[in-house]
């Protein structure tokens, strides 16, 4: 690949990277293509090569997220009694890695463009598909629901970060350490 293509491909994982913050920050509407492009120090028109609307960068952020967490569940390598529990971790992984990236994907069914509704619909019956696999050819039973569940989950740890509401989802008190969690005191005894 010449040099001006790395480039290329560099700013455009720039400008993804700077549009899945804004994006989490202020939401889809409020967020303007005008606003990636200051934080990523482009033009406008620099952001319209890459992606023809705020509509198709947005799909691009998910895009990514979502490639991020069907490549991170097939990753995956633990025996059938664990694999719940890794594929797990691997989704907490993520979270703590993409932050942005990943609460995008957990919460964009509220966007209310067609096209993202759609698009987001897919991908979810995408993951739920991978995920219900993994559990059968690992044999768990109720792979399905299992399956369900486990995307319930990810579902609550991202409306627990969205809202900045830990105690509803406790995934960090797991590991406090590795997510800067601090000690909660112990009670006093009666």
């Amino acid at each position: 690949m010449a040099p001006k293509d790395d480039a290329s491909l560099n700013r455009k994982e720039q400008i993804l990277d700077a549009a899945a913050s804004l994006f989490a920050e202020s939401g889809y509407y409020k967020t303007t293509t005008a606003d990636v492009a200051r934080a990523v120090g482009v033009t406008q028109p620099y952001v319209f090569h890459f992606f023809k609307s705020k509509e198709s960068l947005y799909l691009a952020v998910l895009d990514r997220a979502y490639r991020r967490i069907l490549h991170a569940f097939a990753a995956v390598d633990a025996p059938p009694k664990h694999l719940q529990e890794t594929m797990g971790k691997a989704f907490v992984e993520l979270l703590v890695d993409h932050r942005d990236e990943i609460l995008l994907v957990m919460m964009s069914y509220t966007t209310s463009e067609a096209a993202v509704r759609d698009y987001t619909r897919r991908e979810f019956e995408t993951i739920f598909e991978r995920v219900k696999a993994r559990f059968e050819q690992a044999g768990l039973e109720d792979a399905e629901d299992k399956a369900s569940s486990f995307i319930g989950h990810g579902l609550l740890i991202a409306m627990s970060e969205t809202l900045n509401l830990p105690h509803i989802c406790r995934w960090r008190e797991k590991d406090p350490e590795k997510y800067g969690v601090s000690a909660k005191p112990a009670k006093p005894s009666t």
